[in-house]
Formats: structure tokens, C-alpha cells, sequence
């Protein structure tokens, strides 16, 4: 199959303080990720392409359960499960679900006014971390999976770069 190359774009150039630059770069993989999975074809989207059964549907409904756990405070009983989108799930459906949750996660750090402060969630029962681990978390899980999903869009169809 031939290779489809997309322009790469580069890292994002962010004002210069902290919470510019961890939320710059947080968008920037958000977008790569999602870019990656829309328009990826069925069945291959959510086809196992590991061991582990990795798929890049499944990527993006992961991260979707990570953004609302970590920003928005929604408990998951299975983390394992948030690996698989259902099947009547369709990828259209999947990005605008992630991008939706997004908006909103980015709608709570609006409202912080600094990075030290806890994340306002409504979980009870454990502390919420503070806004500079949750941004730092996440660009860590979002730039992790969106390596992966590199990966497995180009075994899918040879489409390269974000």
C-alpha cells in the first residue's frame, strides 16, 4: 500500500509562562491523536494490531476516560475496559466524544488560576491533584498513546506524520 504523508507540524510556540507552554503542548498532542484516528478506516480502526490487542480506536477512547477522570473527576471501575470502544461506536462518533470532552476539560483549567491549586472536581474521597501534575500527567498519557497510534495508523494505511 502506498504511504499517505501528511505535513508535519511542528510543536506548538507558546507564550512564555508555564501554564501557556504545559497547555500549548497538552493541545498540541490532543489534536495529533485525534487527527490520527479520523478518517481511519473500519474495520482496520479498531482491528488489534499487538499482543495486548491495541487498537487506535481504542487509543482515543482511553484517553477520552483519562481527560474525564483526570479534569472533570468521573470515576472508572475498569480501567482496562476504557481500551475498547463499543461497536456500535463509530469513529466519527469517538472523536467527537474525545474532542467534546476536551472542550470541557479545558473549560475547568479556564477557570484555575494557578498551576499549585488542586483540580476543582466533584470526586469526594481523594485529594485532587494540582493542576500542574494534571497537565504534566496528561501530556505524558497523550504524548505516550498518540506514539502509539503513529504507529498503528501507519501499519492500517501507511499514513504518516500529524
Amino acid at each position: 500500500m502506498p504511504a499517505a504523508h501528511r505535513r508535519d507540524t511542528p510543536p506548538p510556540r507558546t507564550g512564555s509562562s508555564e501554564t501557556e507552554v504545559l497547555r500549548g503542548f497538552l493541545g498540541y498532542l490532543r489534536e495529533s491523536i485525534a487527527a490520527k484516528v479520523e478518517g481511519t478506516p473500519e474495520p482496520q480502526v479498531r482491528t488489534y494490531r499487538t499482543p495486548s490487542g491495541t487498537n487506535l480506536l481504542g487509543l482515543l477512547h482511553h484517553l477520552t476516560a483519562v481527560e474525564r477522570a483526570t479534569f472533570l473527576g468521573e470515576e472508572v471501575a475498569d480501567w482496562q475496559a476504557t481500551f475498547d470502544a463499543s461497536p456500535a461506536d463509530s469513529v466519527a462518533g469517538v472523536v467527537a466524544r474525545y474532542r467534546e470532552t476536551v472542550a470541557r476539560a479545558d473549560a475547568v483549567l479556564d477557570g484555575c488560576t494557578g498551576l499549585g491549586a488542586p483540580v476543582p472536581r466533584p470526586r469526594t474521597g481523594e485529594p485532587a491533584p494540582s493542576i500542574r501534575w494534571a497537565l504534566a500527567h496528561m501530556i505524558e498519557e497523550t504524548g505516550r498513546h498518540a506514539g502509539h497510534a503513529d504507529i498503528l495508523r501507519e501499519l492500517i494505511d501507511g499514513t504518516t506524520g500529524r
